[in-house]
C-alpha cells in the first residue's frame, strides 16, 4: 500500500510511542514501573477537575460545544484578551498542524532550531515545504542565526519556549532584538507548552505581541494542570489569523471532557502552586545528587533535565528499563550522550537517582 502513497510521506519518520505500562511490567517481569519520559505532571489532576469531569460524563451522549465558548471566555478574561483572539486544540499540537494547514504553501519554507520539537518538521513535510535547520549553540536557541535564515520564501519561525527537549529558553530581549530582523510579513510561532514553570523576570511575554505583529502563542493544559491524558491546548493570535484557523479546524475538534476539565483547572490555583512547588522541589534535589554523582546536566527551567551520561547512553537507558525507571534516549534527537528525565515525585526522583548511581558505580 505505500505505492499509493504521497512520496514525501514516506520521508517522514512516525512518531513512536513506548509501551503501556502494564505490558512492560509483564515483559520485563516487573511489579512497578515509573515513568519520566514524557514530560508528564506527577501530580493527579485536582479534585476539582475530577469531580467536574465525573458531573460531566453524563452527557455524553451530546456533540461538544464547537466553539468552546465558556474555555475561552474565561481564557480571555484571566489573560486580558477578547475571545476572539483564541483558538482552542486537540492540545496544542493540533494548534501548530493548523497554522501550517492555513498559512503554508508547497515550496514555502520554516526555520526551526536543531534539535527541538519534532512536531513543526512534521507537519511542514507534510505540507511540502522547505525546512531550514539553525543548529543550537550551547543548547539554546541561535535567534541571530534563525534571523539570518529567513528568506522572501519563508512563512513561519517556531520557537519552543522554553525548548523541548534541552530546558533552556530565550530572553525578552533576545526576542526583541529577533524580532527587529524578521519582516513582519513572517509568521513567528511561539510554543510556550511549558510556560508556567518559567514564570520569571526576563522571560519573554509574547502575548503583548500579539495584535502588533503576525504571531502565534500556544500552551498547554497537558503539563503543569495535570491534562495530558484529555489532549487540550489553546492559541493566540491577531483576529485575523484565528479566523484562517478556524476555518481548517475541524467541527468539535476538542471533546466535552477535556472542555470541563480545563475550565475546572483554572479554577484550582492551589493545584497549581503545588505542581510548581514539587518540579522545584525535585530539580533541587536531582541538581544536588547529580553533582555527587559527578553527572553534567543542563540546568532547566522546565519539568524535565537533560543529563549527560556519556558514551552509554543506550546502555544507561536499558539498565533503568530493567530497573522499571523509563526515562527518554535522546540519540534519535542527536544528543547522544543524553537521556531526558522528568521531574517525578520525590519518591520517584530519589528511584531514579539510586538506580543510576548503582549503575555508574559498578
Amino acid at each position: 500500500m505505500t505505492k499509493l502513497a504521497r512520496k514525501d510521506i514516506l520521508q517522514i519518520t512516525p512518531y513512536l510511542p513506548g509501551k503501556p505500562i502494564e505490558e512492560l511490567k509483564r515483559d520485563l517481569g516487573l511489579e512497578q514501573v515509573i515513568k519520566l519520559a514524557s514530560n508528564e505532571n506527577a501530580l493527579s489532576p485536582s479534585k476539582k477537575v475530577v469531580s467536574a469531569v465525573k458531573n460531566g460524563l453524563n452527557q455524553l451522549n451530546r456533540y461538544p460545544d464547537g466553539s468552546c465558548y465558556y474555555l475561552k471566555r474565561k481564557l480571555a478574561e484571566r489573560l486580558g484578551f477578547n475571545p476572539a483572539n483564541l483558538i482552542i486544540g486537540n492540545g496544542s499540537d493540533e494548534i501548530i498542524g493548523l497554522a501550517v494547514r492555513a498559512f503554508l504553501n508547497p515550496g514555502e519554507e520554516i526555520v526551526v532550531a536543531r534539535p527541538t520539537f519534532l512536531i513543526y518538521e512534521i507537519v511542514a513535510q507534510i505540507a511540502g515545504a522547505r525546512i531550514r535547520y539553525v543548529p543550537l549553540k550551547n543548547l539554546r536557541y541561535n535567534l541571530s542565526s534563525m534571523a539570518d535564515a529567513v528568506t522572501k520564501k519563508t512563512k513561519f519561525v517556531f520557537i519552543a519556549n522554553p525548548d523541548n527537549p534541552t530546558g533552556t529558553y530565550v530572553t525578552e530581549d533576545e526576542v526583541r532584538l529577533f524580532l527587529s530582523k524578521v519582516p513582519p510579513g513572517v509568521i513567528v510561532y511561539f510554543d510556550e507548552a511549558y510556560f508556567e514553570f518559567a514564570n520569571f523576570a526576563g522571560f519573554p511575554n509574547t502575548l503583548k505581541l500579539i495584535n502588533k505583529r503576525n504571531i502565534i502563542t500556544t500552551r498547554t493544559f497537558s503539563k503543569a494542570y495535570s491534562l495530558a491524558g484529555l489532549r487540550i491546548g489553546y492559541g493566540l493570535a491577531n483576529k485575523e489569523i484565528i479566523n484562517c484557523l478556524n476555518r481548517v479546524r475541524e467541527p468539535f475538534n476538542v471533546n466535552s471532557i477535556a472542555q470541563i476539565a480545563a475550565l475546572a483547572a483554572l479554577d484550582d490555583r492551589q493545584h497549581l502552586r503545588q505542581t510548581l512547588k514539587m518540579v522545584k522541589e525535585g530539580k533541587k534535589y536531582i541538581y544536588k545528587e547529580l553533582d555527587k554523582i559527578g553527572l553534567k546536566y543542563i540546568p532547566s527551567v522546565t519539568n524535565f533535565i537533560l543529563v549527560d551520561v556519556g558514551k552509554k547512553t543506550r546502555v544507561i537507558f536499558n539498565k533503568l528499563l530493567k530497573r522499571g525507571i523509563i526515562v527518554r534516549d535522546m540519540r534519535a534527537w542527536g544528543l547522544n550522550k543524553f537521556i531526558r528525565v522528568t521531574v517525578g515525585t520525590m519518591k520517584e526522583n530519589k528511584k531514579f537517582i539510586n538506580a543510576l548511581r548503582g549503575l555508574l558505580h559498578r
